[in-house]
């Protein structure tokens, strides 16, 4: 599958490059997306389809009635992104919504970094994008499980859901994953 869109840059010197879209997404196959996602549940839907899984782990969700939704993993949300399939793929070819959606600017910053993924991981954050201190830097970033970083992303979401914008919260990590216990975080 490609997909135009263009890159940010100069204004002047935009210009629409193709990409090959399954270098920024998860293979689905194999996966057992309903035991996956069961922390995720809600905030989605009761009743969805897993459609695409960029590599840090969002999901875009087909819903019953059609229209796409995207479970931001690392902020916590689930936000409506089109009506339907081809509404969407009207959509991200728009500005920088496939950098945007895709992290495809961060995918290629990591992949140049020499961070590979294996099958059954993505990419995820030492500190996630929640916190204003998170930066969408490769530094921030490591390959983690993909039950993991599910698991443990939504279980942060659950703790400090109802706090109130700007809270300071004192984050306790247990069996933290090889590299962030050698970062100390």
């Amino acid at each position: 599958m490609r997909c135009g869109f263009m890159r940010r840059g100069d204004q002047a010197a935009r210009m629409v490059e193709l990409m090959q879209l399954s270098d920024y997404l998860i293979d689905q196959g194999g996966k057992d997306w309903v035991e996956l996602l069961r922390p995720w549940c809600p905030p989605l839907a009761a009743s969805f389809t897993v459609w695409l899984v960029n590599r840090f782990g969002d999901v875009f969700a087909v819903y019953e009635d059609g229209s796409v939704h995207m479970l931001d993993v690392g902020r916590g949300t689930v936000t409506r992104f089109a009506d339907d399939r081809e509404d969407f793929a009207t959509k991200i070819d728009e500005e920088d919504n496939a950098d945007d959606w895709l992290l495809v600017s961060l995918v290629d910053q990591c992949v140049a970094a020499g961070l590979t993924l294996k099958q059954d991981q993505c990419y995820s954050y030492t500190i996630p994008p929640i916190f204003k201190q998170s930066k969408y830097e490769v530094e921030n970033v490591y390959p983690l499980s993909l039950a993991e970083h599910y698991s443990v992303l939504a279980d942060m979401h659950r703790q400090i859901k109802d706090l109130p914008d700007g809270s300071r919260v004192k984050v306790v990590v247990t069996n933290a994953p090889e590299k962030q216990r050698k970062k100390g975080t």
